[in-house]
This record gives C-alpha cells, sequence and structure tokens, in this order.
C-alpha cells in the first residue's frame, strides 16, 4: 500500500449528505474480481445519464474540478452497505483524501485499510472549505499528515485528529498483511519452535 505523508492537490465537493455506497460504486460494478479499474464508475448514477452522456452538472464532471485529489462531502459519508469497493473507487479515481463532517463507520475503517486518508471536520470547517472551493476554480488544500494539519495559500489552517494507530498505518503505507508481515521473523521462529506439535 501506498504511504501518506502529505498531499497538495485540487478540491472537488460532492455536496450532499448521506452519500451511500451505492452511489460511490453502484452495485451492476461489483462483479469485477480486481482491486483496480473501479475509478471510471465513481458516483456513475450521478455522473451520466441513461444514455451514458455526462451530467455537466455533477461536480467531477466540471473541468475546474479535473484532476482532483481531495474530496470534501457532508455528514454521514460512506453510510449504507459495507462494500470495500466503495474505497477502491474512490482511490482509483485519483482520491486520496475525502473530508467530510462525519463517515459511517464501516467505510472509514476500510479507507486506512486502502491508503486513503479521511477526516472528520466540524460542520463549520466543511463549510468553510465548500465557500472557498467554490469561489476560486482550482482551489488547492496542503494536507499534511505528520502535523495533523489542512493549509491552503490563503492562510487557512484547520488541525485534525485522528487515531495514532492509524496515522501510523498511513505513514508506513500499511494494511492489516503489513503490519503482520513486520512480525514475520517472530511467526516464524515460533513456528520453528511449535510446528510439529502444532501440525501433528
Amino acid at each position: 500500500m501506498q504511504a501518506f505523508t502529505k498531499l497538495h492537490g485540487i478540491v472537488a465537493p460532492v455536496d450532499r449528505v448521506n452519500v451511500d455506497t451505492d452511489a460511490i460504486i453502484p452495485k451492476q460494478f461489483l462483479k469485477r474480481i480486481e482491486r483496480t479499474g473501479f475509478g471510471q464508475f465513481l458516483f456513475y448514477e450521478w455522473r451520466f445519464d441513461e444514455e451514458g452522456g455526462n451530467i455537466d452538472s455533477f461536480s467531477l464532471n466540471q473541468p475546474r474540478y479535473q484532476g482532483s485529489t481531495i474530496l470534501i462531502s457532508r455528514a454521514n459519508f460512506g453510510c449504507g452497505s459495507s462494500r470495500e469497493h466503495a474505497p477502491w473507487a474512490i482511490l482509483d479515481y485519483g482520491f486520496r483524501v475525502v473530508i467530510a463532517p462525519s463517515f459511517a463507520d464501516i467505510f472509514y475503517n476500510n479507507c486506512f485499510k486502502n491508503g486513503i486518508l479521511p477526516i472528520k471536520l466540524s460542520e463549520e470547517q466543511v463549510e468553510e472549505l465548500f465557500q472557498r472551493t467554490e469561489a476560486k476554480e482550482g482551489y488547492k488544500l496542503n494536507v499534511d499528515l505528520e502535523s495533523k494539519t489542512i493549509t491552503d495559500d490563503q492562510g487557512l489552517r484547520i488541525d485534525f485528529d485522528l487515531d495514532e494507530h492509524r496515522r501510523q498505518f498511513l505513514l508506513q503505507g500499511l494494511d492489516d498483511i503489513g503490519l503482520t508481515l513486520q512480525h514475520e521473523s517472530a511467526i516464524d521462529a515460533y513456528e520453528k519452535k511449535h510446528g510439529e506439535r502444532l501440525f501433528a
């Protein structure tokens, strides 16, 4: 998994509450067996009409938000079913950071397992980010996981909280398997010592 330390990127807004995982990646695209390639289907039913044409009013179809790597949204982002395909689609599209007032628990945990930094801010702080994003085309934020700060080039600074265990996961680029492999030598030693008894 790719480590996360700092990100300087364009912000894209999805100004909706209760964005569920079926909206993030609709169920008809869950048949794929790879973990990649889901980005093209992100927010599919909001991005495309029934004929497959762009819905121009949706933010991700607007030229000013192309190449964005930071997504901002409203409360309860990632609610609904527990499909891990949702963070896969967000990451594959290019987002490394999602900022919202609150997240569904399973989605929130899945983000860390896939190299995405979900940041919880207050409703007021998120509203300010929406206003700044709307006011300036190509609006960018600096997200620093080491110092747990968000800044922009106009003097904004926001500190955010994050569990230290999860912060280290991202800083070191570890998923659950990677964390286990850090103890590979101890596991090997245990298996050599107890292997005959355990597997006899």
